[in-house]
């Protein structure tokens, strides 16, 4: 279950315009030239007015990605954790070893992907995923555990935990993509989480994520010109303290007091739901 999606708002309407005039490049060509599975992630929180003055200072060396005629996609991702939500707990203290897992679906064209997003060398992000049966994004099958397995052995000589659905996610994106050197960046509107009982829509604002080979992109030095600052901030991590205040959530507690209303959310919640493994 998602959140109810808001029909006023400014940070899709900025977004929409501009991705409009730019130059499109399809998805074949972003996965050849700019797939960057190893990379470093640096996120911000922009304003729609911040976005239109970044999207000016990329100039015409970023292209937008394009696929089936659309330039916005709606995404659709569910995160598994363990009952008492280890990795959330791992994120919020900064663990070296710590990942993410989840389910992503690409609600405009069909696709899904069972991902784990682990920590790499100098903090960089190493993504591994698998295609899976959309169907089955909700569940962690067997294959999928599997291949969690394999990763985790392979990158921190650890077990997998027991792992069920915390969180369910959505949200619209838009894709920059510099194809000279892989650079990209991610931009995510009409944010909402919801864990079957619960449901909250985020800000009218824009998530912006740079994914450079550095860190030190095009993108990072146009926000940085515009005095934008980096903020800590994981969309997994927000999603759980928002849903869950009786988690400490201090990582995040000046962001999501400031930005997200989280002095207003409910104070209480049922345990997440489990689904058991497929066989």
């Amino acid at each position: 279950m998602t959140a109810e999606v808001r029909t006023d708002s400014c940070a899709r309407e900025a977004i929409e315009a501009a991705v409009t005039d730019r130059s499109p490049i399809g998805l074949a060509e972003v996965i050849s030239e700019a797939a960057l599975q190893t990379r470093v992630d640096r996120k911000f929180l922009l304003t729609p007015g911040e976005f239109t003055a970044l999207s000016e200072r990329l100039g015409d060396g970023f292209k937008i990605m394009e696929i089936d005629g659309l330039r916005t996609f709606r995404y659709e991702s569910v995160y598994f954790d363990t009952e008492d939500f280890e990795q959330y707990r791992a994120h919020r203290q900064g663990r070296r070893r710590r990942y993410k897992v989840r389910s992503r679906t690409y609600a405009d064209t069909g696709l899904s992907m069972f991902e784990i997003k682990t920590k790499g060398l100098r903090g960089s992000t190493v993504k591994h995923r698998v295609e899976q049966d959309p169907q089955l994004a909700g569940e962690l099958t067997a294959e999928n555990a599997e291949f969690l397995e394999q990763v985790l052995a392979t990158e921190y000589g650890e077990e997998a935990p027991d792992l069920a659905p915390v969180l369910d996610s959505s949200y619209v994106r838009a894709t920059f993509v510099n194809p000279i050197d892989g650079e990209r960046v991610t931009c995510d509107v009409e944010l909402s989480y919801a864990n079957g009982e619960q449901q909250i829509a985020g800000p009218d604002l824009i998530v912006v994520e740079t994914k450079s080979a550095d860190g030190r992109g095009a993108s990072d030095r146009a926000l940085a010109d515009l005095g934008i600052r980096e903020v800590s901030m994981s969309k997994y991590c927000i999603g759980i303290a928002l849903l869950h205040p009786e988690l400490p959530a201090n990582r995040w507690s000046r962001l999501l007091e400031q930005r997200f209303g989280a002095r207003h959310r409910p104070v209480s919640y049922p345990a997440p739901r489990r689904t058991a493994v497929r066989s």
